[in-house]
């Protein structure tokens, strides 16, 4: 990837990379194979140096390369085909030098699919106390031992080089989105396109690993705009939509989702950072985005959390305590095929073993909903499925605001 010039017409960049529904890179290539003929979901298949994934997808969170609870194995079984690790986590331990001597992430943990990591961005906001930003990186204060490091865009490559994922997030400039002040977006939003340009000029294996670049902006749709012409211009083999998921109001979340994906090449995967909830899934496939990741699955399961079709059920209550069904009688997971709601019940929140089995069950079923959507758009019935799928979640037909507006912004209405 040659940078470009810091900016150009977002439309004719989206028209140039839209002629085509397909696209390669020396360690991406990139294919639509459906869409749905009212929305913008699509069905894609993204080959990666270690794994073909179909899109669209769930990536669970393995942040110090493991599912909290779970073997490699077990999430292979679960069906996930690429899982996320964090770079500044990563890096502090066990260190970029072990990840280099022994051969990379997928070597030390046993994990022969795709990889994706972080850039450790996103511990701006989260260890916002231990973190200084400046224009040559984030300076932090170590969670483990209190000394100090500087992430610079530099380093996050180096570190993510050592980690050898098959993509690589640019570190990007973030800022809590619930932050008013425009004048801190907007200087995020430029040093994003700078230590940009940085990460892409450290990147010593762009030959077998990918780097996607990060649309911020905030809230602000002009700025988004800027992120989007400046990244685009750097033609990347995919983007992200960053700097939301967290806590924003739904209503400026989904407008910020639908802008982006009218803009980014259509022949480029899509991923919006953050997103794990069954009903956000399923409507940011609507609005075109191909890639998700998020800890809730294996968050709530080690509260007593099971995820099923019409939200999720907290095993800790007495009702469950005779309760001999499976979780989710239509769910084919281990945990289900052998272990009752009573079981569990006596268990959760006591013993470890009932983590291992709620995280399980619950990779399981992002990895199954992203199926489901998967093959509705493939047979052209995605209309159908999100209706269908809305009018179980919430029984009593109150669909939330956002989540009408959000759909019928791309012609699909919901049936009352």
């Amino acid at each position: 990837m040659a940078a470009a010039a810091s900016t150009i017409s977002g439309t004719s960049a989206m028209a140039s990379a839209a002629v085509s529904s397909s696209s390669s890179s020396p360690a991406l290539s990139f294919r639509i194979l459906s869409e749905c003929s009212k929305s913008k979901a699509r069905t894609s298949l993204m080959k990666l140096p270690h794994y073909t994934v179909e899109l669209p997808m769930f990536m669970p969170v393995g942040t110090q390369g493991t599912m909290k609870g779970l073997l490699p194995g077990q999430v292979k079984d679960a069906k996930a085909q690429i899982i996320l690790g964090n770079t500044y986590h990563l890096g502090t331990r066990p260190g970029k030098d072990l990840l280099n001597d022994i051969g990379g992430l997928h070597k030390f943990m046993q994990w022969d699919r795709a990889l994706l990591t972080d850039s450790g961005g996103f511990q701006m906001v989260s260890l916002l106390d231990l973190a200084e930003i400046t224009e040559e990186g984030v300076k932090f204060k170590s969670p483990y031992d209190g000394s100090e490091c500087m992430l610079t865009p530099e380093e996050s490559i180096n570190i993510q080089n050592a980690i050898g994922a098959d993509i690589m997030m640019q570190l990007d400039d973030v800022v809590d989105v619930r932050e008013k002040e425009y004048e801190r977006f907007k200087t995020a939003t430029y040093r994003t396109t700078r230590w940009l340009d940085r990460c892409m000029k450290a990147n010593k294996n762009p030959d077998r690993q990918n780097l996607f670049p990060i649309i911020q902006g905030g809230l602000f749709p002009d700025l988004r705009k800027i992120s989007l012409e400046q990244l685009i211009a750097r033609d990347a083999p995919g983007y992200a939509i960053g700097g939301l998921s967290g806590g924003e109001e739904k209503d400026k979340f989904w407008p910020t989702v639908h802008l982006c994906t009218d803009h980014l090449p259509k022949n480029k995967p899509r991923y919006c950072m953050g997103v794990g909830f069954a009903v956000d899934l399923v409507v940011c496939c609507a609005l075109g985005v191909d890639m998700f990741d998020c800890v809730f699955p294996t968050r709530t399961a080690r509260f007593g959390c099971a995820l099923i079709d019409n939200g999720q059920i907290n095993l800790k209550a007495r009702d469950f305590a005779t309760d001999f069904r499976p979780i989710d009688e239509k769910c084919d997971c281990e945990t289900c095929k052998n272990y009752t709601r009573a079981y569990l019940h006596t268990i959760v929140t006591k013993e470890t073993v009932a983590c291992h089995l709620l995280s399980m069950h619950n990779i399981a079923y992002q990895m199954r909903l992203m199926k489901n959507i998967r093959e509705s758009i493939k047979e052209d019935r995605f209309v159908d499925f999100v209706q269908d799928f809305m009018a179980c979640y919430y029984k009593d037909q109150s669909y939330p605001q956002w989540v009408i507006d959000a759909l019928a912004a791309v012609n699909i209405i919901l049936k009352k």
